[in-house]
Parts: structure tokens; C-alpha cells; sequence
């Protein structure tokens, strides 16, 4: 398995201004806050609006402030035209550095990104994030069991609980298949922004989607199984000892599921 090479930095303003040094070593020292990342295309975003209510609801729950999405808009709209970018990769934190009247928005921009179709093989490991419902950055056991997963030929880590609930992958969700539904694990977890358009567009597609408990012990009665986040999706091909089949079938109508989801003009 090979290293990626690095990304390069991205660009990045803070309130509608480039970012300064002090910006980024405010940002880089108190990292207490949360963000959202989101792939934009022609200067639209698949369910903008989730994510504008997932940072205002985080907001409010962090820093007891509410963050309008119509400014946040415009914020991400200025980064977009500085970078000179119409198709790039975009997250927007919510930080509040000591002595901060308000909420300090840090727009970021990059390339864009996709991730890539090969199956993947997931490591379990025994892993809580603190307040996961949140996204948020610097957690150290996502990063930390990551690596240690890639280094014993997995390509990412299957957070779970003591119990051994699968809860959701280190940096995506995941869903399963057994034949006729799409079951994804009751535990808690980050609703990610894909995971819940897939929720909301597999009904119409004839797909059904249900929530219900997972157990690492249990994975055998599933066919199937996929991972999600901003930048895409894939299939499962094992989780620990536990081999799924890769279902180019099912890929393509998760494919096409998601593919009805509306774009939203930044």
C-alpha cells in the first residue's frame, strides 16, 4: 500500500478576509469549534441546505449562537471567487477563539474531490468520538486508529462500541445490505450529509432504508456493505475477517438514488 502525497494547502479566508497569520494561529492553537465539508460543482453543492442547518444547530449547541445560513452563503460564495475556483472541495468551521465577541467563520478552499470506487477493507476497532452527532476538527482516535488500521493492510478503521456496535467509519458513515433493505446502524454517530440524501431519495428509487442495531458479530447476515461521506461512495469489500460482496448492482442504484438529489446554488 502506498503513502498519498500530500494535498496542497488549501485557500483560505476567515470572515471574508484572506487569512492572516494571526487568523491561522488563532485557528491552528483553539481548535474548539465544528465544520462541514461539502464538494462544490459549477458553484452548487448537493443539499447546501443540510449543511447550513448542521452548522448553525452545531453553533448554538457549541458556542450558544445561532449562524445564519444567508451570510454563510455569501462567505462561501467570496472564498469560491478569490480562489477563482467554480469546482473545488469546501469547508466551512465555526470557531470562537478566546476573546471572540461572535463566531469566527474559516472558509477553505481546495481541488475538488472524489472518492474513489475501489472497494475498501475496514479494520474494527474499539472507538467512541466524544459527541459524535457533531463534526468537528482535531480528533485525535479518528486519525490515530486510521493509521493504525492502513498499517495492518486495511484501508480504514470501523468504529465500535464496547458492546460491539458498529457505529460508523472513521471518517465515513457505513451501510449494509442484506437483499432487500438498506440497513444502516442505530448507534451514535455523525449524520453525514450523503447518508442522509441517500436516506431521503433511496424510498423513491424503490429502495428501502432502515435504521437498526449492527454488531460486529453479526456482519455475517449482511451480503453487502458500503461507505459514504462528502466525497462519495464505495463498496466494502471486508470488514476484519468478515468478506462482503461487492454488488456493482447495488452500487449503481445507490448511484443513481443519490444522482436525484437537488444541486443548490451557493
Amino acid at each position: 500500500m502506498t503513502t498519498p502525497a500530500a494535498a496542497p494547502l488549501p485557500y483560505a479566508e476567515f470572515d471574508g478576509h484572506p487569512a492572516t497569520e494571526d487568523d491561522l494561529r488563532a485557528a491552528a492553537f483553539f481548535t474548539y469549534g465544528h465544520f462541514t465539508a461539502m464538494q462544490v460543482r459549477g458553484g452548487r453543492v448537493r443539499g447546501l441546505g443540510l449543511h447550513l442547518e448542521r452548522l448553525d444547530a452545531a453553533n448554538r449547541e457549541l458556542f450558544e449562537l445561532p449562524l445564519d445560513g444567508d451570510p454563510v452563503r455569501e462567505l462561501i460564495r467570496h472564498a469560491l471567487r478569490a480562489a477563482g475556483a467554480a469546482d473545488a472541495s469546501v469547508r466551512v468551521h465555526g470557531l470562537r477563539p478566546p476573546g471572540a465577541a461572535g463566531t469566527t467563520v474559516m472558509v477553505t478552499v481546495r481541488g475538488p474531490a472524489r472518492m474513489s470506487p475501489e472497494p475498501v477493507g475496514l479494520m474494527s476497532v474499539p472507538y467512541a468520538r466524544t459527541a459524535p452527532h457533531l463534526k468537528r476538527p482535531g480528533d485525535f482516535g479518528q486519525t490515530y486508529y486510521g493509521d493504525l488500521a492502513r498499517r495492518a493492510g486495511f484501508d480504514d478503521a470501523l468504529l465500535t462500541l464496547p458492546d460491539g456496535a458498529v457505529t460508523e467509519g472513521a471518517i465515513t458513515n457505513i451501510g449494509f445490505w442484506d437483499g432487500a433493505s438498506v440497513i444502516w446502524p442505530q448507534a451514535p454517530a455523525l449524520l453525514g450529509i450523503t447518508m442522509a440524501l441517500l436516506e431521503q431519495e433511496l424510498p423513491g428509487a424503490g429502495v428501502r432504508s432502515v435504521r437498526r442495531p449492527v454488531t460486529k458479530d453479526g456482519l455475517g447476515a449482511y451480503r453487502s456493505a458500503f461507505v459514504t461521506n462528502s466525497q462519495g461512495m464505495a463498496p466494502v469489500a471486508r470488514v476484519d475477517d468478515t468478506v462482503f460482496t461487492v454488488d456493482e448492482e447495488l452500487m449503481k442504484r445507490l448511484a443513481a438514488a443519490y444522482g436525484t438529489a437537488s444541486w443548490d446554488t451557493v
